[in-house]
């Protein structure tokens, strides 16, 4: 595992898949339980995650992972005042660029296609990964 601390912002569609005990992404999860990562999350992203966790695993589930997500020690919290919506297709996401933006994120982790339009930006730089890209990268 790699030593040095990085900083991410992650989008729902990890949270969901790397939560699972059994999920071939768990070890993103576990590496910010162990501190090797800095989750940065907002106040927006933590509802969402909420939202999407009840949906798909239940209200304890969701609650449980939001509630521990928000104490703990290697999840940063960050209030966003600005909006810079880079995200046309779908301005839902665009909360995660923001944090990314804000909490000066290492890497936006996301398989969600609408994020592709991030790479083609000259400012702000934002490095948008998929898992499998940060997971060649990270591990």
């Amino acid at each position: 595992m790699n030593t040095t601390v990085v900083r991410v912002v992650v989008d729902t569609n990890i949270v969901i898949s790397m939560v699972g005990k059994k999920s071939p992404y768990r070890w993103l999860f576990d590496a910010i339980i162990n501190g090797d990562l800095i989750l940065r999350i907002s106040n927006e992203i933590l509802l969402e995650y909420n939202e999407i966790l009840e949906e798909k695993n239940g209200v304890e589930v969701a609650e449980n992972i939001t509630n521990f997500l928000s104490v703990y020690p290697f999840v940063e919290q960050y209030q966003i005042h600005f909006n810079f919506n880079l995200i046309p297709n779908d301005e839902d996401d665009n909360k995660f660029a923001d944090c990314y933006i804000v909490a000066q994120a290492q890497y936006l982790i996301s398989n969600d296609k609408h994020f592709k339009v991030l790479k083609d930006l000259e400012f702000p730089e934002i490095n948008i990964v998929t898992i499998e890209e940060f997971d060649e990268i990270y591990r």
